[in-house]
């Protein structure tokens, strides 16, 4: 048996087929950043085996993520009771597998959760996100995606912070603005007005499945997912993810991010003693559902290189023809619990999934994985010269942590002892492209304004100057006018003189 601080005890091996116990089933801490596989069909103690794999590593010093789908992970933050129902099988099952010491306690634990509800906030931003997984995000087509890595471009040009959903959308309508979309296609390309309306019309599906919580700041310091106590012992962040499954994709956008930002950040170290963070994957088939050919590229590449930046990935899923053949190759630790197997289709995973371990001759692979009881696993791990070693039948030790989830109140109490209590509760709103866009346009309605009232003046004037020119020409005569009028004045004096004179004869000569 390896020595604790250099291995992972996992359970006990039946190693002759005896049906018995009998060799420490562990996995040695130095190529646990190889990655691995926990499988099996629901209630065969998937949860289980996360949990004390999850506080192994913590033990060793090793911090962890892990998304908690059903609300049962939560109890790792509480030591078990000896009042347990389960008390009396935990203890039995220890002695059987050569647990002496095994004792209750409880692993380090800091609860986050993207709506901020059961845990400290997590927050990335627009930018971090990247048009590739927002793309994913809102199911974007080809030419959708198109408009959006133009949109990130101009916004990247023009020095527009892109950090919450209102930025996105103020960015998305201004370009919508025809002089603007005009402008941008001779520089970026043709920025269709339905593709652009698309993308609109995306985001707002997006907003309505809760995404505005997760993206903002103060957005996640990637260092505080890797924090240890003052006595070593890694931290378990545990996300809640009860409401977030909810929305598959941006549950598996999410944790793919974050992993993607890990691949990024974190220096190269090769091969450590141990892994500078493990990371498990719940739901590991919503990560690859739809999965357009550009993303699977980032997911294979990322899960065949983030080992070398120390960490680790395990994918938790119910069978393992739930990932692609690229990515089951890169997990060199498998354990796999009972599957069943009712139908063809079902037959032939159980076979994909016996012939993916090193055949051991005391037993049946492919049979003993419809037998296996809840809490039994068939389990190979790397040796010290990273082969798989052959699969043995093993009991999973019980966990020292509490079998269910811990209570509003105990959640509440580890909040607040978290290293990280008030850090992110409160949302910052900084300038970025929403406020500098709605300035913009504020400003060119201001022009535009005083333009179309000097317009307006100018064309008040001019009707004034017009007016007063037709008033002057109405009180002047023109010579032809003059000329008539004086005729007509002279003809009505003649015509008068000749009546009178006709009247009076006197003057009638």
């Amino acid at each position: 048996m390896a020595n604790m601080t250099d291995a992972l005890f996992i359970g006990g091996a039946d190693a002759d087929g005896t049906g018995t116990p009998n060799t420490a089933q562990e996995m040695l801490l130095k190529v646990a950043n190889r990655h691995g596989l926990v499988a099996g069909a629901t209630g065969t103690g998937k949860t289980v085996t996360l949990q004390i794999l999850a506080q192994g590593f913590s033990d060793a010093g090793v911090p962890v993520f892990c998304a908690d789908v059903k609300g049962d992970l939560s109890g790792i933050c509480v030591a078990g009771s000896a009042d347990h129902k389960l008390h009396e099988k935990l203890v039995a099952r220890a002695e059987l597998i050569g647990l002496e010491d095994f004792g209750y306690a409880a692993a380090p634990t800091i609860f986050w959760d993207v709506f901020g509800e059961n845990g400290h906030p997590i927050r990335a931003t627009i930018s971090e996100m990247g048009p590739l997984l927002l793309s994913r995000l809102m199911g974007l087509t080809d030419a959708q995606e198109g408009v959006l890595n133009i949109a990130f471009e101009y916004a990247d040009d023009n020095q527009l912070l892109l950090l919450d959903l209102k930025d996105l959308r103020k960015l998305l309508l201004h370009l919508s603005q025809k002089e603007v979309r005009d402008e941008i296609s001779q520089s970026y390309g043709n920025v269709a007005a339905a593709s652009l309306g698309a993308v609109q019309r995306n985001l707002l599906m997006l907003e309505r499945e809760g995404a505005e919580h997760f993206f903002g700041e103060p957005a996640l310091d990637l260092e505080d997912l890797m924090r240890t106590t003052r006595d070593g012992r890694g931290y378990v962040n545990v996300l809640d993810a009860t409401k977030l499954i909810n929305s598959p994709k941006l549950y598996s956008t999410f944790l793919l991010w974050l992993l993607s930002e890990l691949f990024e950040r974190l220096p190269e170290v090769g091969d450590p003693d141990k892994p500078k963070l493990v990371f498990f994957f719940d739901e590991a088939h919503l990560l690859f559902n739809d999965a357009p050919p550009a993303l699977m590229q980032k997911i294979e590449q990322v899960v065949r290189l983030i080992r070398s930046k120390g960490v680790g990935v395990f994918f938790v899923t119910q069978n393992p023809r739930d990932l692609p053949e690229s990515v089951l190759a890169q997990l060199g630790n498998r354990m796999q619990h009972a599957l069943r197997a009712y139908t063809p289709a079902e037959r032939k995973g159980v076979r994909a999934a016996a012939e993916s371990f090193r055949p051991n001759p005391a037993f049946d692979t492919e049979e003993l994985i419809t037998q296996l009881g809840t809490g039994e696993a068939l389990v190979s791990t790397l040796d010290t010269k990273s082969a798989p070693s052959i699969v043995q039948r093993t009991m999973v030790r019980p966990p020292s942590s509490r079998l269910g989830p811990a209570t509003d109140a105990e959640r509440a109490a580890v909040q607040k002892d978290s290293p990280f209590a008030g850090k992110y509760d409160e949302v910052i709103d900084r300038e970025s492209a929403y406020e500098i866009l709605e300035e913009k346009e504020a400003e060119a309605a201001e022009q535009a304004e005083k333009l179309a009232a000097k317009e307006a003046k100018a064309a008040e004037a001019l009707a004034k100057k017009k007016t007063r020119a037709k008033s002057t020409r109405s009180r002047r005569q023109t010579p032809i006018e003059a000329a008539g009028k004086q005729a007509a004045r002279t003809a009505t004096r003649e015509i008068t003189r000749y009546i009178l004179r006709g009247i009076l004869g006197g003057m009638k000569r």
